[in-house]
């Protein structure tokens, strides 16, 4: 089934999308990478750089921007590298994540737990995400490049849901 998801998201909407249905993403969406993720993990109980209420973060190592372009190939990574955080920052708040690729048993939980979602986005589509990216701007740890924390604005950037909120999974874990 295809779904819409307006970000920010209504806890409805996250709740309405089941693994295996194909989303299509518009609005802010976050970028963060291992580095920040230990940064956000770091940082619980203090001021965080975005509010995890209702956002979305991606996992995604941009590339220079394109003439024309708001940024270069804007493909996932690898989200179990972020699994060492992901559980306290999904009980901190953050429920809906995009990347590639399986999550541990402790994500899965916490999804589950949290009302969450895991979203992935198709590998070897960067050209295609990029062009689904109308801005891009740093948010915070500007000294980490290509990994600095980033917002975009974004519209009709087709993931598909492998994690739903009743902890139902694509991938045997």
């Amino acid at each position: 089934m295809k779904r819409y998801l307006n970000l920010p998201y209504e806890d409805a909407a996250i709740r309405s999308i089941k693994a295996g249905d194909d989303v299509i993403l518009s609005g802010i969406l976050y970028v963060g990478r291992d580095q920040v993720h230990k940064r956000l993990y770091e940082s619980l109980g203090k001021v965080l750089p975005f509010s995890f209420d209702k956002n979305a973060i991606y996992y995604m190592g941009p590339s220079p921007a394109l003439p024309g372009f708001a940024i270069g190939a804007a493909g996932p990574t690898t989200s179990a590298r972020m699994d060492p955080f992901s559980p306290s920052l999904i009980k901190a708040g953050l429920r809906v994540m995009v990347g590639k690729g399986p999550r541990s048993a402790a994500v899965v939980e916490a999804v589950k737990e949290c009302k969450g979602l895991y979203l992935q986005a198709y590998g070897g589509c960067g050209a295609l995400y990029a062009s689904r990216i109308k801005s891009s701007e740093i948010v915070a740890y500007p000294e980490l490049g290509p990994e600095a924390l980033l917002r975009l604005e974004i519209e009709d950037f087709p993931v598909i849901c492998t994690i739903d909120s009743e902890g139902n999974s694509l991938y045997r874990v």
